[in-house]
């Protein structure tokens, strides 16, 4: 039993929700967002709260009905309140500049990185150091960070790169000169 299939979703006013057989659209005031759910699963929808129901016999909707779950929920999230990322420059000389849906990075190469960013996300960059990505698809959010951060992702010796605000970097301690001894 998927304890977080069993998890109800709550579907604030502002919100709204439609299910054409297999097919789920939710709208709000940031955007619109369609899903393709899994036959074998069905929804319960009481006024505003949403149940993910599925065959307990069955392998296949045991192992997608918590997925669905959540990716409706983040569906719903992202419409009525969208999604936040931090990404960091640590380094000397590394910055960031936005203009519209292009963002241009300095991270010590011998050219700058012009990165075009989709239509769902939105860039700012309050000082040069930080970059603040938003967007109401949490899925299109995350690959973007992910693409940012891997043009100079962070070193373990002395942490430079990009990276989450949250994230924790291990540090690595430096290699020893042998002593003449």
């Amino acid at each position: 039993m998927s304890r977080v299939a069993k998890n109800p979703i709550n579907i604030p006013e502002n919100v709204e929700f439609n299910q054409i057989d297999n097919l789920i659209k939710v709208k709000g005031s940031k955007g619109e967002l369609e899903l393709e759910m899994s036959s074998s699963l069905s929804l319960n929808v009481n006024e505003s709260i949403i149940t993910v129901e599925y065959d307990e016999n069955d392998q296949e909707s045991i192992a997608i009905a918590g997925t669905t779950r959540s990716l409706i929920n983040n569906m719903v999230i992202g419409v009525s309140e969208g999604f936040v990322k931090k990404l960091e420059l640590i380094g000397v000389g590394y910055r960031a500049k936005a203009s519209g849906k292009l963002l241009e990075l300095t991270l010590g190469f011998s050219h700058p990185i012009k990165y075009q960013l989709p239509e769902e996300v939105e860039v700012e960059t309050p000082s040069q150091t930080e970059v603040v990505l938003k967007s109401y698809n949490k899925q299109i959010l995350g690959q973007v960070a992910s693409e940012i951060r891997s043009y100079r992702p962070p070193e373990p010796y002395k942490g430079k790169g990009v990276r989450y605000s949250d994230e924790q970097v291990k540090r690595k301690e430096a290699k020893k000169a042998a002593g003449a001894g």
